[in-house]
């Protein structure tokens, strides 16, 4: 190796990530972009000349590698959770009694502005950046890895050598998404609704050169696992994040009041404009790591944050026409055609109006003025009419007799305020069910979208799930955009999920009333398709979970005859009809001294993490739970245990230690 050259690419190195640095994180450049170029160039020429110089922090890695084939899948070490929102003062306020009413100590709020882009996470190992991923559903995300080292402000390399995962919200600047609709317009193609669009856009680009182009930034917010890292509150892990060489947001604000709360949030809802990016509210969250433990959360949640949201945005259109939508279960739903007009950063065009008797409260016509505003920023709805612009040629709407996509009559069944087509063959309700079928909880296969689906059936190519497992390159390669690899991954995917367990088959099917949940729980109880198909009403009212009209629909749905046929099909297929996930373990099967007892783990673990620990003491029956109440059996304190911990002893809670609980583990 040529000492000279390694020496020279260590000082580029160096140098380049210093001005980068400088640029994206500081804004405050201290060479022109001429000179910063010019050192890229010498060491892209370096590393080609002695490419085992070439390191996975390098520089030049943020040009953009390889086009990708697909993303694959990544599972998050620790649950994105998703916060819940709050809309008005109230929300807020009763918020804040919930945290006071759980949590005895005083207590810190920390507010921070609410960037309105992609939530990613990003994973280092001593300090080298090695992955980066998408939300997805919390608990799986897609590897964007190269997509997020265009982003100037992500760090390849940290200050000090840790091993550390954070969370983010990549985001597009308003200038650089002003530029790229421009260039998309002068080129003909259709400009990006607003700038979050674009950026979820760029970052799921399978060509990172895209997103390299589209100039990108990005805040860095938490860490995924603040214990680990020795902080004691979540402002002193932001601080910690500066340190490493991560860019926060430095409007983020401690107070102990929740009028001061209020009072930042009026401040920001007014000056939101003039920010260099878009937010669309303010993050409140508890300080203390100790107190935020104490709160825990829900399956989707922290308890101990809120998202406030700002006012939507309300306008005046014309709603034009009402069109109706058939649902895979049936439920006819009445639709608003408006006339164009942008609302929180997009063109809204239609507006879902749930059902008759929303149209009737309303007063709604076809021809009216109406207000229209998004909830949370995100569905547009019909607020109300303006009457007094009313000119006497608006039309009233009445719903249909029969079914807009079969002609079979309509029903309205008892107690129920929706319209159905309760025609089994009915095309939108088999179309419906098939996008439904494919989807990521249910069959998951990739590939399928809406589209493909579309084009699928009115090409006539299926007629309902079974003949997707039938379909042939020959027939895919005739669909619109569908070249050989696109098919050929396609046929992977279907070929994939046959091998799905139970549970994923139940739920796509779409029985009435059977969700994801009431799915598992009867995959675990009977097993086989067949065991199922065979139960009783009173077979089913047996498993806790069951109520009457489940089980009433799960009997009705597998005595139809076109369903019977439907299994034998999918069968013949390979499709896999069996549950073959863990067994949820019952007193009488097992002698762990787990069973049916509620655990709080509390404090930081040496040997386990928090999720290992929960996983396994799950498995041998046990519910962990987030909070220490007079229920909780049993409490797991790790070092640095706080409230929780002082809670158990004040109750007389039985408390072990980590050593304790793995020995009970092991056993």
């Amino acid at each position: 190796m040529d000492l000279q050259a390694a020496k020279r690419v260590k000082e580029l190195h160096s140098l380049l990530n210093q001005y980068n640095y400088e640029y994206h994180v500081l804004d405050q450049p201290t060479v022109p972009d001429a000179e910063y170029d010019q050192l890229l160039a010498e060491l892209i020429k370096l590393e080609e000349q002695y490419p085992q110089l070439k390191t996975p922090d390098s520089p030049t890695e943020r040009v953009g590698g390889a086009v990708l084939e697909m993303f694959e899948k990544v599972e998050h070490r620790t649950q994105m959770l998703s916060l819940t929102n709050a809309f008005t003062e109230n929300d807020l306020r009763d918020f804040d009694r919930r945290v006071h009413q759980a949590v005895e100590e005083d207590f810190s709020y920390v507010c921070e502005l609410k960037i309105d882009g992609l939530a990613v996470s990003l994973r280092y190992e001593n300090g080298v950046f090695i992955q980066g991923s998408t939300r997805g559903d919390g608990m799986v995300g897609e590897n964007i890895t190269a997509n997020l080292k265009t982003i100037g402000s992500i760090p390849l390399r940290l200050n000090k050598a840790v091993s550390i995962e954070v969370r983010g919200e990549a985001y597009m600047p308003k200038r650089s998404f002003e530029l790229l609709n421009k260039t998309r317009e002068q080129k003909g193609e259709e400009p990006f609704a607003n700038p979050r669009n674009a950026a979820a856009g760029s970052l799921r680009q399978l060509d990172p050169r895209i997103a390299a182009s589209r100039n990108l930034d990005i805040f860095v917010y938490a860490i995924a696992d603040d214990a680990n890292i020795g902080v004691l509150t979540h402002s002193e892990g932001l601080d910690f994040l500066d340190t490493l060489g991560f860019k926060t947001n430095k409007e983020r604000k401690k107070f102990k009041d929740i009028d001061d709360v209020l009072q930042y949030i009026e401040e920001w809802t007014e000056k939101r404009g003039n920010l260099p990016y878009e937010i669309d509210g303010i993050v409140i969250k508890v300080d203390s790591l100790a107190q935020q433990e104490e709160l825990g959360a829900t399956a989707k949640s922290p308890r101990w944050a809120i998202a406030y949201k700002f006012p939507a945005e309300e306008v005046v259109t014309v709603l034009e026409d009402i069109e109706l939508n058939v649902g895979r279960t049936g439920v006819i739903t009445p639709t608003a055609t408006l006339a164009p007009v942008r609302i929180a950063g997009t063109t809204v065009q239609r507006a879902s109006l749930h059902n008759e008797d929303l149209i009737r409260e309303k007063d709604i016509k076809i021809g009216d003025y109406v207000v229209v505003k998004k909830a949370g920023d995100i569905i547009p709805e019909v607020v109300n009419v303006l009457i007094d612009r009313r000119t006497g040629d608006e039309k009233d709407f009445h719903m249909p007799k029969q079914c807009p996509a079969c002609e079979s009559d309509v029903v309205r069944l008892d107690g129920e305020v929706a319209l159905r087509c309760i025609n089994p063959k009915c095309p939108a309700q088999i179309q419906e069910g098939l996008i439904h079928f494919v989807s990521r909880n249910a069959m998951n296969i990739e590939g399928l979208g809406e589209k493909v689906i579309s084009q699928l059936f009115h090409e006539r190519l299926v007629k309902d799930v079974a003949d997707l497992y039938k379909l042939t390159a020959e027939q895919l390669l005739h669909l619109e955009r569908m070249g050989e690899k696109s098919v050929q991954n396609l046929l992977n995917a279907i070929e994939a999920s046959k091998g799905n367990s139970l549970e994923r088959l139940l739920f796509g099917l779409g029985i009435r009333h059977v969700g994801e949940k009431a799915a598992k729980t009867l995959a675990q109880h009977f097993l086989t398709i067949d065991s199922l198909m065979k139960a009783t009403v009173e077979d089913l009212l047996a498993i806790n979970e069951i109520g009457e009209k489940m089980a009433d629909s799960i009997v009705t749905f597998f005595e139809k005859e076109e369903v019977i046929e439907l299994m034998k099909e999918l069968k013949a297929a390979n499709v896999n009809m069996e549950y073959n996930g863990p067994l949820p373990i019952s007193a009488e099967e097992s002698d762990s001294f787990f069973i049916g007892k509620t655990i709080v783990l509390t404090g930081k673990l040496q040997q386990l993490t928090r999720n290992e620990a929960k996983e396994r003491l799950e498995a041998l029956g046990g519910k962990v739970s987030g909070s220490v109440s007079k229920k909780t059996d049993l409490v797991v304190a790790g070092t640095d245990a706080g409230s929780k911990l002082k809670k158990a002893q004040s109750l007389g809670i039985e408390v072990w230690n980590e050593e304790r609980l793995l020995e009970k583990l092991n056993k």
